[in-house]
């Protein structure tokens, strides 16, 4: 398993969004050109996020975009599986399993504990948690550059 581009390009454009003013609206082409994001990609994505619940799509002058809910309250593993579908790393689990193996695998139950890990990270990984996350980086790269200058 593999979180797509369309995925990552989810987190990010909301990591942008909840870095704004919150509730301000906010372009797709904003988004699109700050991130460096195709706009037609990133307005698909965005049509994702709005079915899911986690932003809101206002039209006309002064539309935009907007989170639909604080930032500490969107887990990451909403906006994946919003723009992924559902996270599932065997077959048996799927909406239609393919697996002939259904019940008697060893693998099984490995790849489960695995499934639920990774679900744990992203659901106890808010969109807030990146945030803080991202400017903590950005300080320690700022603070080693300045170093190397002196």
């Amino acid at each position: 398993m593999q979180i797509s581009r369309a995925g990552e390009y989810g987190v990010m454009g909301l990591m942008y969004l909840a870095r704004r003013f919150p509730g301000r609206r906010t372009m797709i082409d904003e988004v699109s050109r700050h991130e460096g994001i195709s706009k037609s990609f990133l307005a698909k994505i965005f049509q994702s996020l709005v079915r899911a619940g986690l932003v809101r799509s206002m039209r006309g002058a002064g539309g935009g975009f907007a989170l639909a809910k604080n930032p500490d309250q969107i887990p990451v593993l909403d906006i994946i599986e919003a723009v992924e579908g559902r996270i599932v790393f065997q077959r048996c689990k799927m909406e239609r399993p393919d697996c002939h193996h259904i019940g008697g695998c060893a693998l099984c139950g490995l790849l489960e504990r695995a499934q639920n890990g990774l679900k744990d990270v992203l659901t106890s990984t808010t969109l807030a948690d990146l945030i803080q996350q991202r400017e903590q980086q950005g300080k320690i790269e700022w603070s080693q550059s300045k170093a190397r200058r002196n």
